[in-house]
């Protein structure tokens, strides 16, 4: 599903116009993205969890030199299903 087909089913589903349903997605996702950068976790029961992982730095290679470099450590958006997201995905 595509934003835009996410929009369209958010539209329907609320009964709103499209423009309406626009704006509520993005603000949706701009909410989750907000909370990510100040470092929250956003959990929306019945649905799952979105949290910063960190990523450790570590060694890797230039693959056209061979040369060793070092990998800065940074933080990985995620998303963890609940319980009865899984359930639904997988009856």
């Amino acid at each position: 599903m595509t934003r835009a087909e996410l929009i369209v089913n958010v539209a329907e589903k609320a009964n709103l116009d499209r423009k309406a349903a626009e704006r509520a997605v993005a603000a949706t996702f701009e909410a989750i993205k907000l909370a990510l950068v100040e470092g929250d976790k956003v959990q929306v029961l019945g649905f799952g969890t979105f949290e910063n992982r960190v990523r450790k730095s570590r060694k890797g290679r230039n693959p056209r030199t061979g040369e060793e470099i070092e990998i800065k450590a940074s933080n990985l958006p995620s998303f963890k299903a609940g319980k009865s997201l899984k359930e639904a995905v997988n009856p």
